[in-house]
């Protein structure tokens, strides 16, 4: 197996002998929701597509989603390990074509009070969302500096901006990819291969499905699924999916999405105390704990049966109505 980030790459053509005849670009966590749709952007416009995920049936399903928009393979990967990272980008140079784009997207969501959270909550998020995006960037790395060309995208959060309440897993991850990706930025200046960091806000792509829930997890799901499916506070994913290729291809440092997001990072900047305080107001009216051990969250989809409300599911009809289109 090859290790990360001494992934060895042939540059001109594949394996197959066959003449690259389009970029190559590797989708992390692509397999549904907003990976997914990225994955479709890029192969509308020109990319042959390697999907990595963990789940053997979402990639399945993700392969017959992406298969009539161009050339897409899937491969297993998990980003939270290296030596499978390494694995995949060393048999995507070596069978398919030099690494063009390598977006990283997977990544998990907690929702919970800070007394239902365990250092394995804090674990989990840190693995995949600030690990995983450096394994994917120090594998690729090598390569696309010796051919002096690549786009490397990071899709952090606004979490990673502005620490949000009841989402503090989600937030510690985040802040970690956003300090590598635009830290990375800088320090690839001049390269010819760039760094974007992608802070997008609350995004329509049925997420809340997957997400999981702690404390009261019900009542969790009750205000964090209307978020995200709501038109006035989340964004359409597809219009994302579009806005974000365009910025890794153009290679911009940085994309922030919604003025929901643009505003949190202004408003952090110039008052961060003030800004902390609110976070705390707000989490004084979000749910409580009913315990003070920690202990396991709950998928959104049994959040939403034990919560059994007619008004949240209709204020999250977009929501799963984005679901059932990107494979969640």
């Amino acid at each position: 197996m090859v290790d990360a980030y001494d992934a060895q790459a042939p540059t001109g053509s594949s394996a197959t002998g066959r003449a690259d005849t389009a970029p190559v670009a590797v989708v992390l966590g692509g397999s549904r929701g907003l990976g997914l749709l990225i994955s479709r952007e890029l192969l509308r416009r020109g990319h042959r597509v390697v999907v990595g995920a963990r789940d053997v049936d979402e990639l399945a399903s993700a392969r017959e989603l992406l298969a009539d928009h161009g050339t897409v393979v899937v491969e297993v990967c998990d980003v939270r390990d290296r030596h499978e990272v390494g694995a995949l980008v060393g048999m995507v140079e070596r069978d398919i074509g030099p690494i063009e784009v390598m977006v990283t997207v997977a990544g998990i969501i907690q929702v919970a009070p800070l007394e239902s959270l365990t250092l394995q909550h804090f674990e989990d998020a840190v693995d995949t969302m600030a690990w995983g995006p450096i394994h994917a960037a120090m594998t690729v790395l090598p390569a696309m500096r010796r051919r002096g060309r690549g786009r490397i995208g990071t899709i952090t959060s606004i979490g990673g901006m502005v620490s949000p309440p009841h989402l503090l897993p989600y937030a510690t991850a985040k802040f970690a990819a956003v300090g590598f990706s635009d830290g990375l930025a800088a320090g690839l200046s001049g390269t010819g291969v760039t760094a974007t960091t992608v802070v997008p806000g609350l995004m329509r792509t049925g997420g809340h499905v997957h997400a999981q829930f702690g404390g009261e997890a019900d009542q969790e799901y009750a205000w964090f699924a209307p978020a995200a499916s709501l038109p006035l506070l989340s964004m359409d994913a597809e219009r994302a999916a579009r806005r974000i290729v365009q910025g890794i291809l153009s290679g911009r440092p940085m994309v922030v999405l919604t003025p929901l997001a643009w505003a949190g990072i202004r408003v952090r900047g110039l008052a961060p105390g003030t800004t902390t305080r609110l976070m705390g107001v707000a989490g004084r009216l979000l749910p409580g704990s009913p315990d003070r051990g920690g202990a396991a969250l709950v998928e959104g989809r049994a959040a939403r049966r034990q919560l059994g409300s007619r008004i949240v599911d209709r204020l999250t009809r977009l929501g799963d109505r984005a679901a059932s289109r990107t494979n969640e």
